[in-house]
Formats: C-alpha cells, structure tokens, sequence
C-alpha cells in the first residue's frame, strides 16, 4: 500500500526513537530503483528515509462514518 502526503501512519522500526507512533507523511521520495521512501512527522520530530515497509495505516477515527457515506 502507497502512502500519501497527509496519511496518518504507525511506524515499525526498533532501531528508532519514534516505533510504534502515529504520524503524518510530510513528504513522498522516489528512489532511483523505482521505490518511495517517506519522511514521516511526529509530534516531537521527525523520521526521514523510512521504507514503505516500514509503515502501517493508522486506524481513521471516522472509519465508520466513511464506510456509511459511500452506500
């Protein structure tokens, strides 16, 4: 699953300060091998580089209200 600008994602990475937060991807680079690699914003900073991988999508709060308006 691509992200976008603007998603809320859970990062999954031990070896940073910020695994297993919430944040927003503030920005969507293509690798030269064809790959995107996000810089994520949390609320204390931030995460740069980080592979798709590496990303979940957070849970939408309104995830139920979405559902109803498109039936």
């Amino acid at each position: 699953m691509a992200f976008e600008e603007d998603d809320h994602v859970i990062l999954h990475d031990e070896h940073s300060d910020y695994d297993g937060e919430e944040g927003t991807v503030s920005q969507v680079v293509e690798t030269m091998f064809g790959d995107e690699n996000y810089t994520v914003t949390f609320e204390d900073g931030q995460e740069a580089g980080v592979p798709e991988d590496n990303l979940e999508a957070a849970p939408d709060e309104d995830d139920t209200d979405e559902e109803t308006d498109e039936e």
